[in-house]
């Protein structure tokens, strides 16, 4: 029997050509927001899905669900407990993006060290002497604080080692490391000059950068968040941007996607801000496609998933 999967239009080629080749038909959705994959896939076996939330009351309305695989490594915008129980397998993609997310989080941090998207924003409209007045400073000696270790935290480790700065890690999870040292959290906050976040959003850190962690950090520090706007409170981070409590930060998600031309961080002129493109490159869309595409047709083979996030009542 044919099997019908829901994707986003915008899938890489590559992932929509592995699931019609086993198979599947597709159904193909410009938006991925839950009223419209309600209205044109309810009745889909498997389901890719990006960003966008899916709540707990969807599954009244998707009876012959399977799996959701994950366009990604984050799985904060559904409860894969809940879809566990109903019978669906929720998979995520750790091997696709780990290495591209930690180049654009080097990136960022070139960026913000140099001025780079200041200086040619200003350049552009004609002011040569800004950089005269807002000078960078050198990587080399700074300490970098990362907190979460996991594969994209490792892997920026590993681009940074070699950029002569210290490199100071948290993560409960993590007894050792090769590259830098563990260091407890208060450790991090205040002895980093740059601080980037790879933590996956959990109850327990949902807003867990906010204005007593912003105090705890240097005045000249960088916030960089390339992990989920969930984890840092965003007012106070406004705020501590606008009275210089802290130096600068690069900020890659936010709490409402796209970020709306009303935010007040569009009026500092201390943030680098970019559209979500951490893993926004052409070979990393083409492995989160393929392995989110693997995953769903193992699971309509019958098969367990290679990487799931919950477990499945009666598998």
């Amino acid at each position: 029997m044919t099997k019908t999967v829901a994707i986003p239009a915008g899938l890489a080629q590559v992932g929509k050509d592995y699931l019609t080749k086993h198979g599947a038909r597709l159904v193909e959705l410009p938006q991925q927001d839950e009223a419209t994959i309600l209205k044109q896939a309810a009745n889909v076996d498997g389901m890719i899905l990006m960003t966008d939330p899916f709540s707990n009351a969807a599954a009244q309305q998707m009876p012959n669900l399977k799996v959701i695989a994950r366009h990604g490594v984050g799985y904060d915008n559904l409860d894969e407990d809940f879809w566990g129980e109903q019978g669906v397998w929720v998979t995520i993609t750790p091997n696709a993006n780990a290495g591209t997310v930690a180049e654009t989080t080097l990136a960022e941090i070139l960026d913000v060290s140099k001025r780079l998207s200041a200086n040619t924003a200003a350049m552009r409209r004609g002011d040569f002497s800004y950089k005269s007045r807002h000078m960078g400073f050198d990587l080399a000696g700074k300490t970098l604080g990362i907190m979460g270790f996991g594969r994209i935290g490792q892997a920026l480790a590993k681009l940074v080692s070699g950029l002569g700065m210290e490199i100071l890690i948290y993560d409960p999870y993590v007894e050792s490391t090769e590259v830098g040292e563990l260091v407890t959290r208060s450790t991090l906050l205040t002895e980093s000059d740059i601080i980037t976040l790879h933590m996956a959003v959990t109850p327990a850190n949902t807003r867990g950068i906010g204005e007593h962690e912003f105090g705890q950090m240097k005045n000249d520090a960088v916030l960089i968040n390339l992990g989920r706007g969930a984890l840092v409170d965003q007012i106070a981070l406004v705020d501590a941007l606008r009275t210089h409590t802290i130096g600068g930060a690069a900020l890659d998600v936010f709490d409402e996607e796209p970020l709306p031309l009303t935010s007040p961080f569009y009026q500092l002129d201390n943030v680098l801000l970019t559209p979500h493109i951490a893993s926004n490159t052409t070979q990393c869309m083409n492995r989160m496609a393929l392995d989110s595409a693997k995953e769903v047709i193992r699971v309509l083979n019958g098969k367990a998933p290679e990487w799931p996030v919950n477990t499945v009542k009666g598998a």
